[in-house]
């Protein structure tokens, strides 16, 4: 899928709506707008102005009103910006009047995020997730840019031999969007492996998650050592990072970096990065970082825990971990399962891996067994479903030093002689 390189460079009006119809995930606002100018300057845009429009209901039609769009038009002229980039969502019908009354290319906040991600992805896994967004985005808006070809079906000099331009464009990308659900399948599957051996070596995952630009590389960076780019720009990580951690002598574990979340996330960016996401849903523990300087932050908090309860494990614990702790930021209230950090000094990492040992012994059990040799076959059994610490066979049986979950420490606990 062509990616919108012409965006580069280029200089953009951008508009908002509120209405009494919208939920607050929908409406537009200042900050919103000053979020959409961030997006704009991530895909390498200049914002040219911005128009706030209140009104009790969306035009059907143009969306903010033929008024309104006058007024962009204007201010498009006036500054000699390039496109209007609309921070709500819009129907293909309404992109296609807007272009008509504002004169210039019309983009609405999904389009201008799947650019970005279409810039950032650089994994072939990434690049798939993106490309499929891309098609399940534009498809239904096929229609409209299209239609005009779609009526030449009949009259003097118009029969064709065939099918339709669109009607090509159309068979072309759903085949696309099969093939690339195809290959994301299989994706899948090598991460369902990959799982699987991980919860044979009972090795428990902790994943970070939180609104785009709070940190998560850098803190990644910091407790791992990773070395991956850790930029102040929005969605700079996409394709997820794996690192093992040493929490401490008794614990180790992967911990991930995970794709940014933010307001008014495409669906369609959500549905195809499943097979990143999805990773949230197996994972043991996450780590909701949040920056503390952040202006919006209770907001943003509020946009991630709302993804997170869509997209994680039932009961799976949360920490939340506020970055950015060594500059001035508001207050941040003591709580259970909560700490301060600096990701970029080190400051409160301690206290972040005691918490994470905390949550996950939890849940993990390191005890040392004396089975029977009668249960010799209970050995593979360990190798396989628990991590094996040490073993040695002595006179009255097999001593075995382990960390089990839960349902092996609950089949065992008689043979348990050190907890």
């Amino acid at each position: 899928m062509e990616t919108n390189e012409q965006v580069l460079c280029e200089k953009a009006v951008l508009v908002g709506l509120n209405t009494d119809l919208f939920t607050k995930e929908e409406a537009a606002t200042a900050q919103t707008l000053d979020e959409l100018e961030a997006l704009l300057q991530t895909a390498g845009g200049e914002c040219a102005g911005k128009i706030l429009q209140n009104r009790h209901t969306p035009d059907p039609h143009s969306f903010i009103g033929e008024g309104k769009a006058e007024e962009v038009r204007a201010l498009v002229e006036e500054t000699g910006a390039d496109m209007a980039i609309f921070d709500n969502a819009l129907s293909p019908s309404q992109i296609r009047a807007l272009e008509e009354l504002t004169g210039v290319k019309v983009l609405d906040r999904s389009a201008l995020i799947l650019d970005i991600f279409a810039q950032r992805a650089k994994t072939r896994e990434g690049k798939l997730q993106v490309e499929l967004a891309q098609y399940q985005y534009y498809l239904p808006r096929l229609t409209i840019w299209n239609e005009e070809m779609g009526r030449l079906g009949g009259g003097i000099g118009t029969r064709g031999p065939g099918e339709t331009q669109l009607e090509t464009d159309k068979r072309h990308i759903r085949a696309r969007i099969t093939k690339l659900k195809s290959e994301l399948a299989e994706v899948r599957k090598v991460r369902a492996v990959q799982r699987e051996r991980r919860e044979k070596n009972a090795v428990p995952v902790v994943a970070l998650v939180g609104y785009t630009n709070a940190g998560k590389s850098t803190l990644l960076n910091s407790l791992t050592g990773a070395g991956i780019p850790a930029n102040n720009r929005l969605f700079d990580t996409l394709d997820t990072t794996t690192r093992q951690l040493t929490v401490s002598d008794t614990c180790q574990v992967l911990l991930s970096d995970t794709v940014g979340f933010i307001a008014k996330l495409p669906h369609n960016l959500i549905e195809a990065f499943k097979a990143t996401l999805e990773e949230l849903e197996y994972a043991d523990l996450l780590v909701h970082v949040i920056d503390a300087q952040d202006p919006e932050r209770e907001a943003h908090i509020e946009v991630v825990n709302r993804l997170i309860a869509q997209l994680a494990g039932e009961n799976v614990p949360v920490i939340e971990c506020y970055n950015k702790c060594d500059a001035p930021h508001e207050e941040v209230t003591k709580g259970e399962n909560r700490v301060c950090v600096s990701a970029r000094t080190g400051a409160g990492t301690a206290e972040l891996l005691a918490l994470i040992e905390r949550l996950l012994g939890k849940r993990l059990h390191r005890v040392r067994l004396l089975l029977p040799y009668a249960m010799g076959g209970m050995v593979d059994t360990l190798h396989t479903q628990a991590k094996v610490l040490s073993i040695s066979y002595e006179a009255d049986g097999i001593a075995v030093a382990a960390v089990l979950d839960a349902a092996l420490y609950g089949k065992l606990r008689q043979y348990i002689i050190e907890n």
